[in-house]
């Protein structure tokens, strides 16, 4: 009888030897002696081979049943120990009495010192404000010159194209005004008045930029203010506002006050309905606001990308 395979394998028979003996067999197991026959009876004794036929089939069964339990017995071991290496392998944790898997501690990290990522609490600080640095002389350090504020040859501000005329930088600051201007910058203690002249179809205007060490003082010679900056004739532009009516305006950011007047080349006074006039005025005060704020920014800009010191 075989289980799961072949049936065990026997040794060969070699020629002139006898088999070897059958597992379990006993092989001087004979029946017992049993009365002869009379001499020359050719009678067979069938009581007696009848008792060991019997006798032969009681062992061959005992055989098959202790081969049959011995298999049994086999199988079971190699199941249990299946089941066994199954459910304990090392490392992989603990059974609890219903045959769950328990982590154990091995399942942890065993290195819990690592350095974890962290966040400062700190705040960063907020970008420079471009106003600060023309707040004030000690900040506002860059450049300064009449190319600066106006450079080019021509400026265009709302589809309308202006002409550069002449330009012109002094530290006298009263001696390029009109009126009680120049007492008023004086007072607020203006380091310098740069100007530059604009045209357009006969339209002439003057800014002046007067600079001084603090936006308070700028602010008040604004507030202060009386007569007009001095009209900038040359490079292609000819004498306007003298002795006839033209518009005047002023305005101030940071420590800068700017001073507008405008108007016509031919002599004539200006009105309110000179739309043209005001239309100029609007567009080169908002350019001298848009330069001078500029500057802010750019060393704001410079400031926030610096090296720490």
């Amino acid at each position: 009888m075989s289980f799961g395979g072949p049936q065990w394998p026997q040794e060969p028979q070699q020629q002139g030897q006898q088999p070897f003996p059958q597992p379990f067999q006993q092989p001087n197991s004979f029946p017992p002696p049993q009365p002869q026959q009379p001499f020359g009876s050719q009678t067979p004794d069938w009581g007696a081979l009848a008792d060991a036929s019997a006798a032969r089939h009681r062992r061959k069964r005992w055989l098959l049943v202790g081969g049959g339990a011995l298999a049994t017995a086999a199988i079971a071991a190699i199941v249990a120990t299946a089941v066994v290496s199954s459910n304990s392998s090392p490392g992989t944790g603990a059974q609890d009495k219903n045959g769950t898997t328990v982590a154990t501690d091995t399942a942890l990290p065993s290195d819990t010192t690592q350095p974890q990522p962290s966040f400062s609490s700190v705040a960063p600080p907020p970008p420079p404000n471009p106003r600060d640095f023309i707040a004030t002389d000690k900040k506002d350090r860059a450049p300064l010159s009449a190319d600066s504020l106006f450079p080019g040859k021509k400026l265009t501000m709302n589809g309308r194209v202006y002409a550069k005329g002449a330009t012109s930088s002094t530290t006298n600051c009263a001696s390029v005004t009109q009126g009680a201007l120049g007492g008023v910058l004086k007072r607020n203690g203006c380091d310098r008045v740069i100007r530059a002249t604009y045209e357009k179809d006969g339209v002439a205007i003057t800014v002046g930029v007067a600079v001084f060490p603090t936006e308070a003082q700028a602010l008040k010679a604004k507030e202060q203010t009386s007569g007009g900056i001095a009209p900038l004739a040359g490079a292609g532009v000819d004498e306007f506002c003298r002795a006839t009516v033209c518009l005047r305006r002023a305005n101030s950011l940071g420590r800068y006050a700017y001073f507008t007047q405008a108007g016509f080349t031919n002599g004539k006074k200006v009105t309110t309905g000179d739309k043209a006039v005001f239309n100029t005025s609007d567009d080169l005060a908002a350019f001298t606001f848009n330069q001078i704020w500029a500057r802010g920014r750019a060393q704001a800009s410079a400031a926030a990308t610096a090296p720490a010191a």
